[in-house]
């Protein structure tokens, strides 16, 4: 039996301000992730801004501009909420888009507990295939969930996005959705993170302690990148991806030789993800490409999922740690920065892999604008700072000056193994600190 997929197409087939039209004033509308989001409809969106009210959109990871937002100035129609700040929504905060905390791996349950309904779902898809299928492309973390969820369902097609195998979940059938329409967007690309020298010493202290066949989770940045060079020139061979976040670290890997997935204790040969963003090489590699899978966030991210690899390695970055070990990766202060994002599901899963381990890596000083440089490592949080991996879940702390295993260390303990890889200029400094805290013992002094 043969269907006509492309008649049912055609049927559903409308343009970008028609689409638009199906938001009405008081709904929720859910952009997909990442690159994945919509363009075009929120452009066309934005049109409608005299004769709409208060329409909340939700993102994750803002990779295009915020068409609604530009169209209302004065913040009468559109509210943006976005479940992990990033690229255009930095401009945003507190001017008319809001964070929404999450584990990360938590989001497509909490969209289908109903915790954050939504009226109209958009995704920009891949082309559709013979078969009548859309592939989620690189934004497949949640947008089964959300279409599962919302009352209409959107697809802006563009001919740009890769299409990318699964994995579970990563593609939705013509016959699922409410309508399409085409569009020829341009995908927005991140330029290969050239890392310095303080992240290419961090990545030496690191590397050491992989082993062939570990299971690789790389954050974005350029201690990741830097781990991904020094691999890519080293012995190590069989390693597996199960990461989720896809990025050009990986490619580097791959085309070394170094990843196989061959000791993978699940999804064997294969790089395991849930979006990807990157440099227009990584997407021309990860379409239509078997030896890459894309599956929900809540099995990539899932810590019972993680936790079940062999020589699990998670590597992510954040912005200050306390002497308690105490992590904040999301603000300085109340000033928003990131969001919560994958970290502590992979801390947590990591550590209890066998043989797992979590790296937290940043640079010991910080640059202030006056041009002089405070320590990230500091006695408490900076006031109002957000903790994303408290200090019981904290495993390895890593600056150019080496790594502190906080894993069973008290509190004293703690202090002497973060001020150790201090900054030499600060750790007198944060020794009278701890020592007025009661978590520093003479005897820690050398």
């Amino acid at each position: 039996m043969s269907f006509n997929w492309n008649e049912l197409y055609q049927q559903k087939l409308v343009s970008a301000d028609d689409a638009a039209k199906v938001v009405k004033s008081g709904d929720w509308v859910e952009y997909s992730f990442g690159i994945a989001s919509a363009n075009a409809f929120d452009e066309a969106l934005a049109k409608r801004q005299k004769e709409l009210s208060d329409v909340k959109i939700r993102c994750d990871i803002g990779a295009y501009k915020h068409h609604t937002l530009e169209s209302d100035p004065n913040l009468e129609t559109f509210t943006w909420n976005s479940w992990h700040v990033a690229g255009a929504d930095k401009a945003w905060v507190g001017k008319g888009l809001y964070y929404i905390p999450m584990k990360f791996h938590e989001n497509p349950t909490m969209t289908r507990n109903n915790c954050a309904p939504d009226d109209v779902f958009v995704a920009m898809v891949s082309p559709m295939d013979k078969h009548g299928y859309f592939s989620w492309g690189s934004g497949n973390a949640s947008a089964m969930a959300a279409h599962e969820t919302a009352k209409t369902t959107i697809l802006e097609v563009n001919k740009n996005m890769p299409r990318v195998l699964g994995g579970g979940q990563e593609c939705i059938h013509i016959s699922q959705v409410d309508y399409v329409f085409e569009a020829d967007t341009p995908l927005p690309t991140l330029p290969p993170a050239n890392p310095n020298e303080i992240e290419t010493k961090i990545a030496s202290y690191i590397t050491p302690l992989l082993t062939d066949g570990a299971c690789l989770q790389l954050g974005i940045g350029g201690v990741p990148n830097a781990v991904g060079t020094a691999i890519a020139s080293s012995d190590l061979k069989d390693l597996g991806v199960h990461t989720e976040m896809y990025v050009d670290a990986y490619l580097e890997m791959f085309k070394a030789g170094k990843i196989t997935g061959k000791y993978k204790n699940l999804d064997k040969y294969k790089q395991v993800f849930a979006f990807a963003m990157g440099t227009q090489d990584l997407y021309d590699f990860i379409d239509d490409n078997p030896s890459v899978v894309a599956y929900q966030v809540d099995y990539t991210n899932d810590p019972k999922i993680i936790a079940q690899f062999d020589n699990m390695v998670s590597i992510n970055a954040c912005i200050e740690v306390d002497l308690y070990g105490q992590v904040a990766s999301e603000t300085v202060g109340t000033r928003h920065i990131s969001g919560t994002g994958g970290q502590l599901d992979f801390v947590e899963g990591a550590f209890k892999a066998k043989n797992g381990k979590s790296f937290i890596c940043m640079a010991s000083t910080k640059a202030l604008k006056d041009g002089t440089k405070t320590s990230t490592i500091k006695n408490i949080l900076t006031p109002g700072a957000i903790v994303t991996t408290p200090r019981m879940a904290a495993h390895m702390i890593v600056t150019e000056f080496g790594i502190a295993d906080l894993k069973g260390k008290s509190t004293w303990e703690r202090a002497e193994a973060l001020i150790n890889i201090a900054h030499p200029d600060f750790k007198e400094e944060l020794i009278a600190q701890a020592t007025a805290q009661n978590i520093w013992r003479n005897s820690n002094k050398r």
